[in-house]
């Protein structure tokens, strides 16, 4: 079975792990878009410190069919940065893996109206590739 084109296989509502300096890795939401990874973060993680200390992070996209044996993965380095939030952007972000925004728990919502909402833009230095690791 042949590998999904990238950029479909980056519309799954899947989650990415990012590494940072540290090292830490997180999971996260993401949503793939204009070439780039972005994320939420906020007054309440230390990503953004991280960042501005060592902007590099390395990500993976990846999943796992036990009943097949298909694995596929996406995996990245680059620079990322926390940027201001671009509602309309983490709205797409979150319905991904929500549903309609009319359905989210109100934490959800909530976290938009945050002051201290923010995004995260991390482009990869090279293109991303989907690798088949199935067994």
């Amino acid at each position: 079975m042949a590998a999904p084109d990238v950029h479909d296989f980056l519309a799954r509502p899947l989650v990415a792990r990012v590494a940072t300096a540290g090292p830490t890795v997180r999971p996260v939401w993401f949503l793939w878009e204009d070439g780039a990874f972005w994320w939420l973060t906020g007054a309440y993680a230390r990503l953004g410190r991280r960042l501005a200390a060592d902007p590099v992070v390395a990500l993976v996209v990846d999943s796992c069919d036990l009943a097949t044996g298909q694995v596929l993965s996406v995996t990245c380095r680059g620079p990322a940065e926390v940027v201001p939030l671009d509602r309309a952007r983490a709205v797409r972000k979150l319905t991904r893996y929500l549903g309609p925004e009319e359905t989210w728990p109100v934490r959800f919502s909530a976290s938009l109206d945050d002051p201290a909402a923010r995004l995260v833009r991390c482009v990869p230095e090279r293109p991303p590739v989907v690798r088949d690791l199935s067994w």
